[in-house]
């Protein structure tokens, strides 16, 4: 069992870095004008909105990860906390996000660059992306993790200096000509159902922290790091969305905008002087990058531990390479399913990954109180809160938000359940037996 093992060597640090790389700092720049035209210019209450709803399921993943740290997720924590056969379907679920999230981050990237460089297709810079990004996976944590310190460095440069050239405006009498306001938090003269909507929008800068629990089994002290550490970058990635948006507000409080899509890049054009354009630009390709990394990195480590289980191929997808001790095939497969990518655009590969996301932290919820209030029967003070009430608040939200999904990614993801339902009946001969399991955690 050892020679098929993960290897240890991510502190609390490194999953803190990846955390917030695969989040991606300069997000809350690169969907800006989607935040602000959906929540009619209270882009600060919205994102807040978005971290609280957030932080219920990240206490959850929290608690599951305490429990059973282990590789996999949902799909190990629904399997454990709740039922083998319901694992399954989770685990079938969090792929259709955990495949097609690296399809668009490389595809938005390999965008960027299109545009800074109209002589080279984009579809030579998304190959490029997949190929350069599985190299560094296959390679391994150590050097995945020293390249995301640098990226999300770069990422941290550039927000603040897009900060200080905001500042600068507003204190010359751009926006709203002052520092301190209210506006961007709540404004009165606005629907709260508009500020719920942005915050629905400002969800999509959050998809991805549940990513942490696949790396348990590369963890150091996995119980008390991974637990720590999604808490820490959903805390720090939603305090740098709440003042990117505050400041960005104030210096442009309009939320009409030439194009909602660049409108950060517009409003750096207003605020800052032509190079920076050109350094924004490289921020979000950097960041892109960064992303895509810990989002295949993470994809593939599901594959395992679903392989590993035998829900998967087991000869394709659970085995690791004999030096590196990575996932080395489901890695690749990542990158080959994002090839085609090459026959899609941004909207049409990013449409299943709400669904997806927002069905997997439903299940990580009721998995809390499945394991800890009727299982282990923890019902007394705090225990009611951890274990029921804010579980429940947190399926409430996700619930809610799905819901409010577009009726095409809505269809989509049950197409996609469904065939995932299919699937289970077959792999349990009719749901009569249960599905495979290794005879050994971890």
């Amino acid at each position: 069992m050892e020679n098929n093992s993960l290897k240890r060597t991510m502190k609390l640090s490194h999953l803190v870095i990846f955390g917030v790389a695969f989040l991606t700092p300069m997000i809350a720049y690169t969907i800006y004008g989607a935040i602000s035209t959906s929540s009619h210019g209270v882009e600060t209450g919205a994102v807040l909105f978005a971290t609280i709803a957030m932080l219920f399921t990240a206490l959850s993943y929290g608690h599951m990860a305490k429990a059973y740290p282990q590789a996999g997720s949902a799909y190990t924590y629904t399997r454990k906390g709740i039922n083998a056969k319901l694992g399954v379907l989770a685990g079938w679920i969090v792929l259709l996000g955990y495949i097609f999230f690296p399809m668009a981050i490389w595809l938005i990237g390999a965008s960027y660059l299109g545009s800074a460089v109209p002589a080279v297709p984009s579809s030579v810079w998304l190959i490029i992306f997949i190929v350069v990004t599985s190299l560094i996976n296959i390679r391994g944590m150590e050097v995945g993790t020293a390249v995301n310190f640098v990226m999300v460095g770069i990422q941290f440069v550039i927000i603040l200096l897009f900060l200080i050239f905001t500042i600068k405006g507003i204190t010359e009498g751009m926006g709203l000509g002052t520092l301190a306001s209210f506006s961007p938090i709540y404004n009165p003269d606005v629907d709260f159902n508009f500020l719920v909507a942005g915050a629905a929008t400002a969800c999509y800068c959050f998809l991805g922290f549940d990513a942490l629990t696949t790396f348990t089994e590369d963890a150091i002290d996995p119980t008390k790091n991974i637990p720590r550490s999604i808490i820490l970058t959903l805390v720090t990635c939603g305090l740098i969305f709440v003042i990117v948006t505050y400041f960005t507000h104030l210096v442009h409080p309009s939320f009409e905008f030439v194009d909602p899509d660049s409108a950060a890049y517009e409003i750096a054009n207003e605020v800052a002087p032509a190079v920076f354009g050109v350094i924004f630009l490289v921020g979000l390709i950097v960041g892109q990058f960064a992303a895509g990394l810990s989002a295949q990195a993470s994809g593939a480590r599901l594959l395992y531990a679903m392989a590993r289980d035998g829900v998967m191929p087991k000869k394709l997808f659970g085995g690791l390479h004999s030096k590196y001790k990575t996932p080395v095939n489901a890695i690749i497969l990542t990158g080959v399913i994002a090839l085609f990518a090459i026959f899609l655009d941004v909207t049409q590969a990013t449409n299943y990954i709400n669904f997806g996301g927002f069905v997997a932290f439903a299940f990580v919820n009721i998995s809390v109180i499945c394991e800890y209030f009727i299982k282990q029967n923890k019902r007394s003070g705090a225990d009611i809160f951890k274990y029921l009430i804010f579980p429940i608040l947190g399926i409430a939200l996700c619930l809610y938000m799905l819901v409010h999904l577009d009726m095409f990614s809505i269809i989509l993801g049950c197409i996609w359940v469904v065939l995932g339902i299919i699937y289970l009946a077959i792999l349990t001969k009719g749901f009569k037996a249960e599905p495979p399991e290794m005879g050994i955690d971890g």
